[in-house]
């Protein structure tokens, strides 16, 4: 039978039991993209999330806001900095503005291949590149591929930039893509991601650039076959915190935030080279027409880009770096 004094003592235990189990998941944050679910990006920060609940056993996790639910990569970027949202993936092409070291991975073929953008960014580098975002309330925690972008357009292949003379080119919302696209004698219409599909079905633009899996995931191939493989960006994407979200966080779990953030990028990466396969595959079985292209001419042609964005010494310096390692 229980006395009030026991009874008490159970209740007691009961309550501190629950504010217990309350704390256990009391730190929940909220991450944002563009993309589909079941997008690389998206299913590298749902790791992160695993990776969390298993080392803090459940007192932190992320829930994924997906396709934009929150709003479009420049719109997200100052809920981030200010704390509405904890996490964000987006591409670095937004932060050029803000970020001036941002410019320098988003140049016109700064980077010669894949795997030079990846011993790039996972170095030293790369991690000078993160710290800049510190000065803009945003804590950066990992950089993600975003592949090779490539023009598309509904008209005609694009050979030379010659045939990209007066066409209508959608491009991120970014001074230096804007550079880039005029720089090919191109029309440069600055456009949030989401409104592309219809832009290219109604003819209000001629055509956009990207990589395989969001050519794929979009549909952008249905109203736009021509996928011409110049590979002019291999600029990465990257993952931020906003500060005031980080230093609610105790410093071990700072840290346990920063390795998960890390090791997801290996996850990313794995799933990111087979989407590639499987949207360049899936493009081609619906139609799109895809051909190579001789670079050196795009590339001869982006002098005034760098001669534009790379004018501080410390840019220059980075720009040498990047182009230094083996």
């Amino acid at each position: 039978m229980l006395t009030k004094r026991m009874f008490s003592a159970l209740a007691g235990a009961a309550i501190l039991a629950a504010a217990t189990t309350g704390a256990a998941a009391q730190t929940v944050l909220r991450s944002t993209d563009i993309h589909p679910t079941d997008y690389p990006t998206v299913e590298a920060v749902r790791h992160i999330s695993k990776l969390l609940e298993e080392r803090t056993k459940g007192r932190i996790k992320i829930n994924v806001f997906h396709s934009a639910q929150l709003g479009n990569e420049k719109d997200t970027i100052e809920q981030t900095r200010f704390g509405v949202i904890d996490l964000n993936r987006i591409n670095m092409a937004p932060f050029n503005n803000l970020i001036p070291a941002t410019n320098v991975p988003s140049l016109p073929f700064i980077f010669r291949s894949v795997e030079h953008m990846r011993k790039v960014m996972d170095g030293p580098i790369g991690d000078s590149i993160l710290k800049e975002f510190e000065k803009h309330d945003l804590v950066g925690l990992a950089f993600y591929d975003s592949g090779s972008r490539s023009f598309y357009n509904s008209k005609r292949p694009i050979n030379t930039p010659a045939d990209m003379k007066g066409m209508k080119i959608r491009v991120q919302q970014s001074d230096m893509f804007v550079a880039l696209v005029s720089a090919l004698g191109a029309n440069a219409t600055p456009m949030a991601f989401g409104e592309v599909y219809s832009a290219l079905q109604t003819g209000v633009i001629d055509g956009a650039e990207n990589n395989w899996p969001s050519y794929e995931s979009t549909k952008h191939f249905e109203v736009s076959k021509f996928y011409s493989l110049t590979e002019h960006s291999l600029s990465p994407e990257v993952l931020v915190m906003s500060k005031r979200s980080f230093d609610k966080l105790s410093k071990e779990d700072q840290e346990i935030m920063k390795a998960a953030a890390k090791e997801s990028v290996a996850k990313m990466r794995e799933l990111w080279d087979a989407r590639e396969k499987a949207s360049e595959a899936k493009v081609k079985a619906g139609g799109a027409v895809i051909n190579a292209v001789e670079k050196q001419p795009f590339i001869d042609a982006m002098k005034p880009v760098y001669d534009r964005f790379v004018t501080d010494p410390a840019l220059k310096d980075l720009v040498a770096k990047i182009q230094a390692v083996k």
